[in-house]
């Protein structure tokens, strides 16, 4: 699907896939490097706290049926997520694309089962995800103005829209719009947390054990219980992937890579372990296992006048976790783009702000026509047996790379105790949903097999046999966007590539 561009726009030069994106002295239209540490450590934590934290970690609770054991669960959940985050902190320093799991799976099991990742994405994961999102920062957001009662449906699904395109044009507009909103809301949530903390441990030293005297009575000892309160707290720890998916934009990726990954996973291990402890001194079990919003229960109970800072700081939590959402996707659309895998037009930039203008806008598009389903929180429940069976994959090649490049350069190496436990684990996390919940995870199987034909048609079959009206489509569609965007393939550059087969020899 690739190749088509219009040489009165930009011109187009091929050359091996390994691009060290920026805009270099040379005039070559690349994306910049223009991701820190810190906007790192923030997009890392921004999209691992999403609301859940605030809305509804009583799943944990519920199949554990003690305090004690949940908050065991909450500390194992972090490291087995330590161990996933610290296999992508190797992938990640090793293969140096954007694009997260698409991209390693890519380069490890070749081009099929990376375009039925990608195909996933773009049906189901990427836009059900933001729209749920969005909805729920909508309904936070008006909470206060219809305490009684449920607010408007169509309100709802507006102010959803356009928190949705607010932050498509911040992305649009420069990378360092979309890395400064990641900021601010990222720490603004942690300060909620923190308060919620500090409320909750006030109360506790203050001599409040109640809830606590017995933490392990009640205890279960079912092994499918259990299985099912780890799987709860490891979707609550889900999203340490994110800077992965943009690692072409990260400033001396090498070094700021892993190490945003070994800041960002203990401060929000620690964050959920001690913001559970704050809602278990407050909130008696029944109270909180009644709850549909935790934190906003925890607020009523423990801040009295000031009780509205929870709300407030669950819709800001939801706007930051969009917002490192749109990021993420948006990359991976503009990568599948350009290794061939959706049209060209996904992989132009713009020529002066170098942002995936079309990628982001097509990560919109489909956003807000996932919006217009009414009962889009149902279709969520068919993609967490995707989600860790890519994940799971993505780690798996890690391993195959280690057995089949040994000398290859690379700047992390661990030992292969990690990968080979994190895959075991990735299979009781593919099963768990299996059993559990047959019937969507059918579904969501179904959905990524329904890119088989599409992978056949539009990419397997040489470009001569391909149906000329896909050919004339992705040429138009290609022209149109350099011309209304002001966009252009980026080029690529072989300079890092370089270095990296030197440093292997």
């Amino acid at each position: 699907m690739m190749g088509v561009v219009s040489p009165t726009i930009c011109p187009r030069s091929h050359a091996p896939s390994d691009e060290d994106l920026k805009a270099s002295k040379d005039g070559k239209i690349k994306m910049k490097r223009e991701i820190t540490l810190v906007n790192g450590v923030c997009l890392i934590v921004g999209n691992m706290i999403g609301s859940g934290i605030f809305v509804s970690p009583k799943g944990v609770l519920m199949h554990s049926a003690s305090y004690g054991l949940s908050l065991l669960i909450w500390g194992l959940g972090g490291i087995f997520s330590v161990f996933g985050a610290l296999c992508y902190a190797e992938l990640g320093t090793t293969i140096t694309k954007s694009g997260a799991s698409y991209a390693y799976i890519l380069e490890s099991f070749g081009g099929f089962l990376a375009f039925i990742r990608l195909w996933t994405s773009i049906l189901l994961i990427e836009p059900a995800s933001q729209a749920v999102i969005s909805l729920t920062f909508a309904n936070y957001l008006v909470e206060a103005f219809y305490p009684t009662c449920q607010p408007p449906y169509e309100a709802i699904r507006l102010i959803a829209a356009a928190c949705l395109c607010a932050l498509i044009f911040i992305n649009c507009a420069y990378v360092k719009w979309g890395t400064l909103v990641q900021d601010l809301f990222t720490y603004a949530k942690l300060m909620a947390l923190i308060l919620i903390i500090i409320v909750g441990l006030l109360k506790l030293f203050s001599g409040e054990t109640k809830n606590l005297d017995s933490p392990f009575e009640g205890s279960t000892t079912d092994p499918g219980a259990i299985a099912l309160a780890l799987y709860s707290a490891l979707f609550s720890y889900s999203g340490w992937d994110t800077l992965n998916f943009v690692t072409e934009e990260i400033q001396n990726p090498e070094r700021n890579l892993p190490l945003a990954i070994a800041i960002s996973m203990p401060i929000v291990t620690i964050i959920y372990l001690l913001t559970n402890v704050a809602y278990y001194v407050v909130l008696d079990m029944p109270s909180l296992l009644a709850s549909d919003a935790v934190a906003v229960t925890f607020g009523s109970a423990a801040l009295g006048p000031f009780k509205w800072i929870i709300p407030v700081s669950v819709a800001m939590s939801c706007y930051g976790g969009l917002n490192a959402s749109i990021i993420a996707a948006s990359r991976l659309f503009f990568v599948g783009a350009r290794e061939g895998h959706l049209p060209d037009s996904l992989s132009l930039i713009h020529l002066e702000r170098f942002t995936p203008i079309p990628a982001l806008l097509f990560n919109g598009l489909m956003g807000l026509i996932f919006l217009c389903v009414e009962d889009v929180f149902q279709l969520i429940n068919y993609f967490s047996f995707s989600y860790w069976l890519y994940v799971g994959l993505s780690v798996a090649g890690l391993i195959y790379l280690r057995v089949t490049q040994p000398d290859r350069h690379r700047p992390v190496k661990l030992t292969l105790f990690f990968p080979i436990v994190y895959c075991v684990c990735s299979l009781f996390l593919i099963i768990v949903p299996l059993y559990g919940d047959t019937i969507n995870s059918l579904i969501g199987i179904a959905i990524g097999l329904s890119g088989v034909p599409v992978y056949y048609v539009a990419i397997y079959l040489p470009e001569e046999k391909r149906p000329s009206l896909i050919r004339r489509l992705n040429v138009y569609a290609t022209r149109c966007a350099q011309k209304l965007l002001y966009c252009c393939l980026t080029e690529f550059d072989t300079e890092t590539e370089t270095q990296a087969e030197a440093k292997s020899h």
